[in-house]
């Protein structure tokens, strides 16, 4: 029987960690005496979060880093390895959504959410490996309800989500043998500003004062604690909140259900986000 891991002394990274859920898993992993390296493009949140969890004898590492750029990932690990030694623990939890019907939607938009969902993933997840690997270390990709079921208004959201489960799904029996460990973490609607910095149809962020909310919001500490105790048993998958739960049922003993359950709930987002989409490619003038 594998044994339970601790976050006591470990080596974590984290993308997206300024805000939100990443910010929820660094502290998580700081107040359980990790030493933290906290990865996201906004460097002015990265410092207040350095600054906010600074204590003796548990480091924060603050590294501005864009998870699309392969190269800025490898950078960031090489740096955290040089400071730490070591990666026991990698989140990759970067991520961005948007709110648009596909109709009413740039391509560079869908292209946008699936490079910093997916690829950041990839990229820092391939950074990392080689560390992981020496360590028998836990590896969390953060997902949702999306990455199992239909999501209205967000096809590229749900895409980048689905490909996070069909990658990491297939990594877990590679690295199995070496101690690694893969889990899949699925929460539903999490209370963070995720939603609120959304890009729209036209690729702007920002502009959704409200959105709609299945079930009751969940607190980020409290989806950060049970990720991580899924993590720290090893659970391939872990479904947080009575919503990503029913979700997963219906979504598959009754698809049809769930679509027209979900539709009827999410209708008023997607009429409030119907602005049309400028054409991908514009006839030249005449």
């Amino acid at each position: 029987m594998r044994a339970r891991r601790t976050l006591a002394g470990a080596v974590v990274v984290v993308t997206g960690a300024a805000s939100g859920l990443g910010a929820a898993l660094a502290r998580h992993a700081a107040r359980h005496g990790a030493q933290v390296a906290a990865l996201d493009v906004d460097s002015g949140g990265l410092a207040a979060l350095a600054a906010q969890l600074a204590a003796p004898g548990h480091e924060v590492l603050a590294l501005p880093c864009d998870v699309t750029d392969r190269a800025a990932c490898e950078a960031a690990v090489a740096r955290a390895v040089a400071q730490f030694g070591r990666i026991d623990w990698l989140f990759a939890n970067a991520g961005i959504s948007h709110h648009s019907a596909l109709a009413h939607t740039a391509p560079e938009v869908i292209r946008r959410v699936v490079e910093v969902n997916f690829f950041g993933a990839v990229h820092i997840t391939q950074a990392a490996l080689p560390h992981l690997l020496a360590r028998g270390g836990a590896l969390v990709a953060v997902s949702s309800v999306a990455g199992f079921s239909p999501l209205l208004a967000r096809t590229g959201y749900a895409a980048s989500k689905h490909a996070l489960h069909g990658f990491f799904d297939s990594l877990r029996p590679e690295v199995a043998a070496a101690g690694l460990t893969v889990t899949l973490a699925c929460p539903s609607f999490v209370d963070t500003a995720i939603d609120r910095h959304a890009l729209d149809g036209r690729g702007h962020a920002g502009r959704h004062s409200a959105r709609v909310v299945v079930g009751r919001p969940l607190a980020a500490a409290d989806v950060a604690r049970r990720i991580c105790e899924a993590a720290a048993r090893g659970r391939a998958r872990v479904l947080i909140g009575r919503t990503a739960h029913l979700a997963w049922w219906l979504s598959r003993l009754t698809p049809d259900v769930y679509e027209a359950l979900m539709a009827r709930r999410m209708r008023a987002e997607i009429e409030s986000v119907s602005t049309p989409a400028p054409p991908p490619n514009p006839p030249p003038a005449a």
